[in-house]
């Protein structure tokens, strides 16, 4: 322990001194955005589903030697959740308002040799080549306040190095030292991922807690360890991979069952524990013809297997033993994969098209789990790109090729955006949610909205 508080000591004076160097060379630049985000629910009596107020400043200083970067959100968001009296003496509840660090690391260039640059801080590590959406992106935990906003997630405070062993090849080592659980959905998207529960016959579920297990605060038990190889050959952009983490969302690895009455009411207590996972990625990415080409795969492979346990012991008080239930939820010797590929092109025209396909979405676990979705984007420039118009755009799922029409999902995503001045721009538009059966997005259809964004850049 001793050795890890001088380690942290040593870090932290290399951190001073970088920055009071950068002080007396450079100034400090400030950098930000403006963004206000509404949304309506196009049903009923037009229900607010959104309200965002949120301010972003960016602070940077660069010299020959370093780098620092801060990025700070300072936020109104939500609506006022005013229950009584009491709560009109509280301003954070009539005007909910949050502050959050999303960044503030320096980067050391040449440190100790001058291949080798260091990074120190909280920080945001993007791997992967795809489109927001990249299986191989699993250092930092995921952000899913906005189910909407998709590819979002926090930064960590992490150790990061890069070598670079010539012009086109690197190495990459992170050592993130605290798990950080992804944090869930908000507002009206709170359930968006909670699993369907299936109760056996005759039993109705009165009440439902849960207990999280989190891993304990220690170098063993809470740190994440990366490598990362990447290099360009012949025009292509590639990687390889290897994570050894936490997934960020957690397991349901004990459910206690309770009667109530006589007439079949329960209560259920549920443990929830977050399993330890190795991560084998590999990505690519490269332009033929004009037309941009992508690519990411990962191999998901439990530290262990994940079990849930269903404790039924409070039915028979006369057993001797536990009268319990297993399942085996994931099995360590059989890896699970997602990927995704995809292609994009610009047209002289002005127009634009996306396409990509994957295969397992952020939250699906296990080979048999994981669903096909086929996203597609296609916009226009006009006025001299003053306005831009998506007609097409959202996605479609399939989760049962044998049976698509009961198990599918559609979204749709039409949008126009108008840049007023050169640092502004105002954006409207739809989101239109269908399907059947029990996945993701079509257990969202009565959730369409319409949406309003302004962003001013400074």
């Amino acid at each position: 322990m001793k050795h890890i508080k001088l380690f942290s000591i040593l870090l932290l004076l290399i951190a001073i001194t970088s920055i009071v160097k950068a002080q007396e060379e450079n100034n400090l630049k400030i950098s930000g955005e403006l963004l206000i985000d509404d949304r309506f629910l196009l049903k009923d009596k037009n229900d607010w589903a959104w309200n965002e107020n949120r301010l972003t400043l960016n602070l940077d200083k660069s010299t020959d030697k370093a780098k620092f970067h801060g990025e700070v959100w300072l936020r109104n968001i939500g609506l006022p959740n005013i229950n009584s009296s009491s709560d009109l003496y509280n301003k954070g509840i009539i005007d909910p308002y949050n502050l959050e660090i999303r960044e503030a690391y320096l980067q050391l260039y040449g440190f100790l040799t001058k291949n080798l640059d260091v990074t120190i801080g909280r920080q945001r590590i993007v791997w992967g080549t795809a489109d927001k959406l990249n299986p191989t992106d699993n250092l930092n935990p995921l952000d899913l306040e906005d189910i909407l906003d998709f590819g979002r997630r926090r930064g960590s405070d992490a150790i990061n190095l890069n070598y670079y062993l010539n012009n086109d090849f690197s190495l990459q080592g992170v050592f993130i030292p605290f798990f950080q659980p992804a944090n869930m959905p908000i507002g009206i998207f709170a359930n968006a991922l909670n699993p369907s529960m299936t109760l056996p016959q005759g039993m109705v579920l009165k009440s439902f807690s849960d207990t999280l297990m989190m891993p304990k605060y220690n170098l063993g038990e809470s740190s994440t360890a990366a490598l990362k190889f990447k290099g360009f050959a012949k025009g292509v952009d590639f990687s390889l991979s290897y994570v050894w983490g936490y997934d960020g969302l957690p397991f349901a690895t004990r459910n206690t069952f309770l009667p109530v009455d006589a007439i079949g009411e329960i209560n259920i207590n549920s443990q929830l524990s977050f399993a330890r996972t190795h991560i084998i990625g590999a990505d690519f990415s490269t332009s033929i013809a004009g037309a941009g080409f992508w690519g990411e795969a990962a191999a998901f492979i439990p530290d262990e297997n994940i079990i849930m346990t269903n404790d039924l012991s409070a039915f028979y008080p006369m057993s001797p033993v536990p009268v319990t239930q297993d399942s085996l939820i994931l099995d360590k010797t059989k890896p699970y994969i997602k990927f995704v590929v995809g292609s994009d092109y610009h047209f002289s025209d002005g127009s634009y098209l996306n396409f990509q396909y994957m295969h397992g979405f952020i939250h699906e676990r296990g080979a048999e789990n994981l669903n096909d979705y086929f996203f597609l984007r296609y916009e226009k420039n006009f006025f001299n790109e003053k306005l831009k118009v998506a007609p097409i755009g959202g996605g479609f799922i399939v989760t049962d090729w044998n049976n698509i029409k009961d198990n599918y999902a559609l979204v749709y995503m039409p949008e126009i955006a108008y840049k007023a001045t050169i640092n502004s721009e105002i954006t409207v538009s739809t989101t239109i949610f269908d399907g059947k059966g029990d996945n993701l997005f079509s257990n969202l259809k009565d959730f369409n909205m319409f949406m309003f964004k302004l962003k001013y850049s400074f």
